[in-house]
């Protein structure tokens, strides 16, 4: 399977209640850098790697999202999948279902972004016969982010979601599944990939991916700031259209 094949879904639905301090009136995931939604700079820079057709799980204030893209005239082709009530990470996924068509496909969380290596993500995915691969990277205070241990296998035997505050391998947020993880999944139900889903496959065919790539997260109103910083500049200020 071509990376141009998998298909990507972004979760965009969360309520970005830290944030709404300095970003009241959107989805965090339309939180503009540069000029530009957070969102967009997401879907460009996967796009650089030949993915093509992206799959926006919306939930709070989600008209924002569809009017934005409704006209969108770009090369990717963009799908709305809705939530009529929260449904968390995991629900989401399990949600936009109906729009996956890859085998294997790409998991993005909408408010961070990590310039791994795609293309060395999805072989090592598959090289690895995983069900789950997710993108790890190193951070000096885990306290905020998924603590992960990996085997020398690279397997995961280790997943605690916001514990302690020493160094480790953290979350980074992008993911490939294998389409058949989500028969584990109820529809219409609340459920998190990071306490719910990822716990339960840990020891099982679940890896992590270390990337040296940084994490960059909106989340909250100073990392929204770093962000600024981090990212301005980085894809110009053209409305990706």
């Amino acid at each position: 399977m071509t990376l141009a094949e998998i298909d990507v879904i972004i979760l965009s639905g969360g309520q970005g209640t830290r944030l709404r301090e300095v970003v009241s009136d959107r989805p965090k995931t339309m939180a503009e850098i540069n000029q530009r939604p957070f969102l967009d700079i997401l879907i460009d820079y996967t796009s650089t790697y030949c993915f093509k057709r992206f799959i926006l799980c919306t939930g709070y204030k989600s008209s924002i999202i569809k009017d934005y893209y409704a006209d969108y005239t770009g090369q990717q082709e963009i799908l709305i999948s809705d939530e009529n009530q929260p449904l968390d990470t995991g629900g989401a996924v399990k949600n936009a279902e109906q729009f996956i068509q890859s085998d294997s496909f790409l998991v993005m969380n909408g408010d961070s972004f990590c310039p791994v290596d795609l293309p060395g993500f999805a072989d090592f995915h598959t090289k690895k016969g995983a069900m789950i691969s997710m993108v790890v990277v190193e951070a000096g205070n885990a306290r905020d982010y998924g603590l992960i241990s990996l085997d020398n296998s690279q397997k995961i035997i280790r997943f605690e979601e916001k514990t302690g505050d020493e160094q480790a391998f953290i979350n980074a947020g992008i993911y490939l599944f294998k389409k058949e993880v989500l028969a584990s999944l109820a529809y219409n139900t609340k459920y998190s990939l990071e306490y719910d889903l990822f716990p339960s496959f840990v020891g099982q065919e679940f890896y992590g991916y270390i990337s040296p790539a940084p994490m960059i997260d909106i989340g909250t109103p100073e990392r929204f700031e770093q962000a600024q910083k981090s990212i301005s500049g980085l894809y110009g200020n053209a409305r990706h259209k």
